[in-house]
């Protein structure tokens, strides 16, 4: 392929990276060039993205159902797993897991709350509020 060539389709990580690629310059000489994207891989991440989407809207209702605490719904937005969320949070993995409960989460301490809020970038009161 020649170097202008390389495919620069825009995909939804366009302006965040973009993957170095071998090509030939004018004189058939191997040197590196940057590309955006192909469809294919724009294809891909976009097909990502819509369930990544898709599981913030499943998390953000339950949260307005009563079946899930707001914890979980920016634990969600936020791309983090229970896993990930008790280690920023220095709590058990399990007691993460536990403050999705709406029931648990309505009797945490402040100091609870603004561990999970400080985490997620957010206030307390947001966190509280969606």
């Amino acid at each position: 392929m020649k170097k202008k060539d390389i495919p620069q389709d825009e995909s939804a990580l366009a302006d965040i990276s973009r993957e170095i690629c071998y090509a030939q310059n004018d004189s058939g000489e191997y040197e590196t060039g940057l590309s955006r994207g192909w469809e294919v891989k724009k294809a891909a991440l976009d097909l990502a993205w819509n369930d990544v989407q898709d599981r913030i809207d499943n998390a953000k209702n339950q949260v307005l159902n009563g079946t899930k605490s707001p914890v979980f719904y920016f634990m969600e937005l936020n791309l983090m797993d229970s896993q990930i969320l008790a280690g920023y949070c220095g709590f058990f993995q399990w007691n993460v897991k536990r403050h999705f409960k709406p029931h648990v989460f309505a009797k945490l301490s402040l100091k609870k709350l603004e561990i999970y809020a400080n985490v997620f970038g957010i206030t307390v009161d947001e966190l509280k509020n969606i």
